[in-house]
């Protein structure tokens, strides 16, 4: 697989996590207890990005507070590894996919889903306008030029897997590092990527201007359970599992925040929802960021709690072509990527 330089020159922004907080006190020295004037940190990867809404939404709503924690969120960019971000601990939990725990798990390290966003990826597979007419399914990858948000996140697993299941080699295709919203708006645009992986509110804009085709839809159950056999559990709050053990009372206090969140989105329209988020996530036009919400709020999941045969279905997906988890496919603990424990407790 040919991984050719962000064509676009500014950063992107990457669906694909930062993995740390792996031991008990990060570099500041602040530990995380109950007490209301611990620090949690949490970092997102795209904040502005609806599959990850649920952790702005929490702070906007006020949910953290009201369980006594003082939450910093910190959008993150592409280009930290998960391994060299895990390694230097600069933060307590990550809101990202849950796919990177069973990554992780592959290479020697602990990670936890402790709520689970949602049961699908809240991704789409558009193709530019200019190949349309030529590329009609992941058979037609070959020979393309194809977006991700980066090497090596969600974005880049799930296109492995839909080309090598339609028989496309990564050697068949180029991967092209697109980011998000305007960067991967751009790189379509340019003839830069001829598809690409992204979500709303990219999406949305896309379809709005008729510069993109939705090929693949995995912001339903259905249009999942057609691409990947199953459902495909995305975004999540994970933390590292010695983290979890070790502060308990804390990652129980996050879970139900997050989890009353989850019943916001749930219960209430598109229009309520866009009206609590940051003025500026809907830019100019409040009334397609409004849109983006009504497409993809179906995919989160109201209680918070993981469905144990979508990650059985994500394993089987990562090991069919990952190179970390299919030699160790078979030894893999599914059961030690996710815990239900504090999504069940928690009190919408």
């Amino acid at each position: 697989m040919t991984i050719r330089p962000a064509a676009i020159g500014v950063p992107v922004l990457a669906a694909a996590l930062v993995l740390t907080g792996c031991q008990t006190q990060n570099k500041s020295g602040t530990s995380s207890g109950s007490s209301s004037s611990d620090k949690v940190t949490i970092m997102v990867g795209g904040a502005a990005k609806v599959i990850y809404m649920p952790a702005k939404l929490t702070e906007q709503l006020g949910y953290f507070k009201d369980q006594g924690l003082n939450v910093e969120l910190v959008d993150t960019p592409a280009g930290v590894t998960a391994e060299t971000a895990l390694l230097a601990n600069q933060a307590q939990g990550v809101v990202g996919f849950y796919d990177h725990t069973i990554d992780m798990q592959a290479k020697g390290k602990c990670l936890q889903s402790v709520v689970q966003f949602a049961n699908v990826p809240g991704e789409v597979e558009m193709v530019s306008k200019a190949q349309a007419g030529t590329i009609k399914s992941p058979a037609d990858f070959k020979g393309r030029k194809l977006g991700v948000t980066s090497a090596g996140s969600s974005t880049d697993f799930l296109t492995q897997y839909l080309a090598g299941n339609a028989g496309v080699g990564t050697a068949d295709y180029t991967t092209v590092k697109a980011g998000a919203d305007s960067t991967f708006i751009a790189a379509m645009n340019s003839g830069g990527i001829d598809a690409g992986m992204t979500t709303d509110p990219t999406v949305a804009r896309l379809t709005k201007t008729g510069d993109g085709k939705i090929l693949l839809d995995l912001r339903t159950e259905e249009g999942t359970k057609k691409a990947l056999g199953g459902l495909y559990p995305a975004s999540s709050l994970y933390m590292a599992c010695d983290y979890v053990a070790a502060h308990k009372d804390v990652v129980q206090k996050l879970a139900n925040a997050f989890v009353k969140t989850l019943g916001f989105i749930t219960s209430n329209d598109a229009a309520t929802i866009a009206a609590k988020m940051p003025a500026d996530y809907a830019g100019t036009d409040k009334q397609l960021y409004i849109k983006s919400i009504t497409d993809s709020k179906g995919m989160f999941n109201a209680t918070g709690v993981m469905d144990p045969d979508g990650a059985k279905n994500a394993l089987a997906v990562l090991g069919k072509f990952s190179p970390a988890v299919k030699p160790k496919k078979d030894t893999i603990d599914i059961a030690k990527t996710y815990t239900t424990e504090f999504a069940k407790a928690a009190k919408s």
